[in-house]
C-alpha cells in the first residue's frame, strides 16, 4: 500500500495556529460509515449522537512542558525537546541549533549533545552546579519551571503561557506525554456533565503520546513502517466497563486515536474481543485492512497527510470516503490538526 495514497493538498491558511476561545465551539464533521453520508455540526452536539448505555473512552495523560530554550556557549539559540527517558537525566531528544556539544539552560544546568543520527540525539543533563536541593537532581522535576509547551511543527510560533492549559485536556491527570490526544481538546467540563446525565458512562485510559505518532514515514509502501512503543495503562474498571458494553452491544467510542491504539492493542492479534486490564506498551500500526475488535465510534481531528493518525482513522472508515470527507472539509474551511476542528467517524 502506497505512502502516496495518504497525500492531500494542506491550504496553509486552513492549519490551526491558535485554539477557539470556546473549546467546544469547533466545528464538527460527522461522518456515517453506513450510508457514506456527512453532516455538519458544532461539536457541542456531539451529545446528539451518543446514546444512553454508550461507553465514551478518554485518555487522561498529560502533556509535560518537555521543550527547553538555551545558548550554545558561543550565545547562539538552541532547542531541545524531549523525546524518551533512558536514565536518569539522559534522553533521547530532537535538538535544534547543536549538532554535538553544550547547550546552557536556566538554572545552572547545561546539557551535552551527541547525535544518533539525522533526526535524534543523545541529550545528557548537568544538574551538578551548586544546587541546594540534592533531591531534585533530576531534570524532570525542573521542567514545569523551565520547559514550555511542545507545540507541533506546523503551528508555526513560539509557546505562549496560555498553552499551558489550551494544550492540555480539561481530564488530563497523569504526566508523560510529549503531544496532546488532541481529539479530547474540544471537550468541556460542563460538556461531560451533559453526557454523563444522558446517561453516557465515561472511563479513562492513559497512553502517552510520544514522538512516533507524528513520525514522518519514511518508507514507499507503508506496510514497512514500523511505530515506536508508548506506553499505556487500562485500568480494572474501565476494561471491565468496556467488556461489558462489548458482550452487552453497547457502544465504545473512543475519544481519539490514542485511545483506539490502546484499546486495539490490548485485544491482541487473535479474535480475542476482550479488553485486558494493567499497562502494557503499544507498537500497533493500524491502517487500511485493519479489522477493529473493540472500537464502534471514533472522534478524531482532522490529521496530516501520509502520518499514522490519518491512517488509523482511513483504516475506520475506509480511505476512499475518509478523503472524500477531507475534500468536503477543506472546501467548508475546516481549521487542521492539534488545535482544528473535529470529526466524529460512526
Amino acid at each position: 500500500m502506497k505512502l502516496s495514497a495518504f497525500d492531500y493538498h494542506i491550504p496553509e491558511d486552513q492549519i490551526a495556529l491558535h485554539p477557539l476561545k470556546e473549546r467546544d465551539s469547533s466545528k464538527l464533521f460527522v461522518l456515517d460509515r453506513k450510508s457514506n453520508k456527512f453532516e455538519h455540526r458544532v461539536f457541542k452536539d456531539i451529545i446528539d449522537y451518543l446514546a444512553p448505555g454508550d461507553l465514551l473512552v478518554l485518555n487522561d495523560t498529560k502533556v509535560v512542558p518537555v521543550r527547553l530554550c538555551g545558548v550554545k556557549p558561543s550565545g547562539g539559540k538552541a532547542e531541545i525537546t524531549l523525546l524518551k527517558e533512558l536514565d536518569i537525566n539522559t534522553w533521547d531528544a530532537l535538538v535544534k541549533g547543536v549538532h554535538e556539544g553544550k547547550i546552557i539552560l536556566t538554572h545552572g544546568i547545561t546539557a551535552d549533545v551527541s547525535r544518533l543520527n539525522g533526526t535524534v540525539a543523545r541529550v545528557k543533563f548537568d544538574l551538578n552546579s551548586g544546587l541546594p536541593d540534592t533531591e531534585r537532581a533530576d531534570i524532570k522535576f525542573f521542567l514545569n519551571e523551565i520547559g514550555v509547551m511542545p507545540l507541533p511543527v506546523y503551528i508555526k510560533r513560539g509557546a505562549l503561557k496560555s498553552d499551558s492549559e489550551q494544550y492540555q485536556t480539561v481530564y488530563a491527570k497523569k504526566e508523560g506525554a510529549v503531544a496532546a490526544p488532541t481529539a479530547g481538546l474540544h471537550f468541556t467540563d460542563s460538556l461531560l456533565n451533559s453526557i454523563k446525565g444522558k446517561g453516557i458512562e465515561i472511563k479513562a485510559i492513559t497512553l502517552h503520546v510520544g514522538h512516533g505518532t507524528f513520525k514522518p514515514l519514511t518508507v514507499t509502501d507503508i506496510r514497512d513502517h514500523q511505530m515506536d512503543e508508548e506506553s499505556y495503562e487500562i485500568p480494572e474498571a474501565t476494561a471491565a466497563a468496556i467488556n461489558s458494553a462489548g458482550a452487552e452491544g453497547r457502544r465504545v467510542i473512543a475519544v481519539g486515536t490514542t485511545v483506539t491504539r490502546a484499546l486495539e492493542a490490548s485485544a491482541g492479534d487473535g479474535t480475542e474481543t476482550r479488553i485486558k486490564p494493567g499497562a502494557g506498551k503499544a507498537s500497533i500500526f493500524i491502517y487500511p485492512g485493519f479489522r477493529f475488535k473493540i472500537v464502534d465510534a471514533i472522534i478524531t481531528n482532522f490529521h496530516l497527510p501520509g502520518s499514522t493518525p490519518m491512517m488509523l482513522a482511513s483504516a475506520f472508515s475506509g480511505l476512499g470516503l475518509l478523503k472524500k470527507a477531507y475534500a468536503e472539509a477543506l472546501k467548508k474551511e475546516y481549521r487542521l490538526f492539534s488545535y482544528g476542528d473535529a470529526m466524529l467517524i460512526k
